[in-house]
């Protein structure tokens, strides 16, 4: 466990710290075919529905957590899905109230948890740098100096005096990260800000993160990388289920955050008490990988073209899904992932049962273990179902047929590129003479 800082170089003071929500089980609307057509197929499961119908439900999002942070220390929080994360730092942000305890907050707190929070999409860049630094409390003078240096990183030179409803994504988010690392609260709270955005915006990110903590600021991080996490962070703190099951040693945290995942089973079960997030009309059920004979594989080749298949049961007619499938390293650190919506693919209709789908993948996974996340969303964005870390697999550093290897020594990054080297004339056949 952690040791108590003494009472004046405290930062962060949580106490009992809880919240609640009530859920109410009211029928979702749908067609009259669609209520036929599940009456008929899955009886059972409708007469649940309505005998539930009106009932309400206590979820509680975080249990009884207490713990003090010391002035300068870079806390990490992590955890599966759903294991109180979130509401952590929206309670610790004062955005919303807590169900029992509390939490003292002793200096100026500026929070990162969806970029843009708090920005006016009619206001320009600059008026949203100067309504920002209001908000954290800062005179316009101290606002004024970090000025250039907050354009300069965000790379919005051009469009300062353009409403941001008007910004790309892309601008958007880095605007929005810089205002929040630059403005120097006493106090920061960062919710996946690595996860969002492209390479470039991440390695910024990722290098201010490195800046911000090195000048004794107080950070709670947040984050599914644990590479990160690891970086940044001289301490974590360990969720599951909304309680606090590990807080100390970084990695020890990380060590036994990686092995408390819920993944499926041998056979490729995923268990019903895996974390999940999404509306719940439809649930992952089973996954494995096959290779070309279809036969499931404990291990893919170097260079092995290999097939994700899926199976989730559906619960009512869906009538734009996407499914996601994301491979990851075990360090939480996402490698590549694939919509079936992707190259301008359609939405797919899904019917009420059980449903299949199959993504065949060529891609040369430098040696190492991983893992594979799945996810079935609306085409409009909002998750039905999402699970990650449900099956762990291996990359062997030997090709099934031929010479092909790949030595642990010369790792560097997580996928080799299908590349074609090419040489002068004069070099290959020099390279063929000294070989004689």
């Amino acid at each position: 466990m952690a040791i108590s800082p003494r009472a004046g170089d405290v930062a962060v003071r949580v106490v009992g710290l809880s919240k609640s929500y009530r859920i109410s089980h009211v029928e979702q609307a749908r067609t009259i075919r669609d209520s036929v057509q599940l009456f008929v197929t899955q009886p059972r499961a409708r007469l649940r529905a309505l005998l539930r119908r009106g009932e309400v439900e206590t979820i509680w999002a975080l249990r009884d957590a207490s713990f003090e942070l010391a002035r300068g220390q870079v806390l990490g929080v992590i955890g599966r899905n759903g294991a109180g994360k979130s509401t952590l730092l929206k309670i610790l942000s004062r955005i919303t109230e807590p169900t029992e305890g509390y939490a003292d907050i002793n200096g100026r707190l500026a929070s990162l948890l969806e970029v843009g929070t708090g920005f006016h999409p009619e206001l320009t860049g600059r008026d949203n740098i100067f309504l920002n630094g209001a908000i954290l409390g800062m005179r316009r003078t101290e606002i004024a100096a970090r000025y250039d240096e907050i354009v300069e990183f965000a790379g919005v030179e051009r469009f300062i005096d353009t409403p941001v409803k008007r910004y790309s994504s892309g601008m958007f988010m880095r605007l929005a990260f810089a205002v929040a690392a630059h403005l120097e609260p006493d106090i920061l709270l960062v919710d996946e800000i690595l996860a969002v955005g492209d390479a470039e915006f991440q390695r910024k990110s990722l290098g201010k993160m490195r800046e911000v903590t090195g000048e004794g600021r107080t950070v709670i991080f947040v984050s599914h990388n644990m590479g990160a996490i690891r970086t940044l962070c001289d301490r974590a703190i360990l969720l599951r289920d909304g309680r606090i099951v590990a807080d100390g040693d970084v990695d020890d945290a990380v060590t036994k955050y990686l092995e408390d995942a819920v993944g499926a089973e041998v056979d490729g079960h995923i268990p019903a008490h895996a974390a999940r997030l999404g509306t719940g009309e439809a649930r992952f059920t089973h996954v494995t990988i096959v290779g070309d004979d279809l036969r499931q594989v404990p291990h893919v080749y170097l260079g092995q073209r290999f097939t994700v298949v899926v199976t989730a049961e559906v619960t009512t007619r869906l009538r734009d899904a996407v499914f996601e499938i994301g491979i990851s390293t075990v360090d939480g650190i996402r490698v590549a992932t694939s919509f079936s919506t992707d190259r301008g693919q359609q939405p797919w209709a899904l019917m009420p049962g059980p449903t299949t789908a199959a993504l065949e993948l060529d891609v040369v996974l430098i040696p190492g273990r991983y893992t594979v996340d799945l996810g079935m969303h609306y085409s409009a964005g909002r998750t039905i179902d999402y699970v990650e870390r449900v099956f762990e697999f291996e990359a062997l550093d030997t090709a099934e047929r031929g010479d092909d290897t790949f030595r642990h020594t010369q790792r560097r990054g997580f996928v080799r590129p299908h590349g074609r080297w090419h040489a002068p004339p004069e070099l290959r056949l020099r390279a063929a003479q000294d070989a004689h």
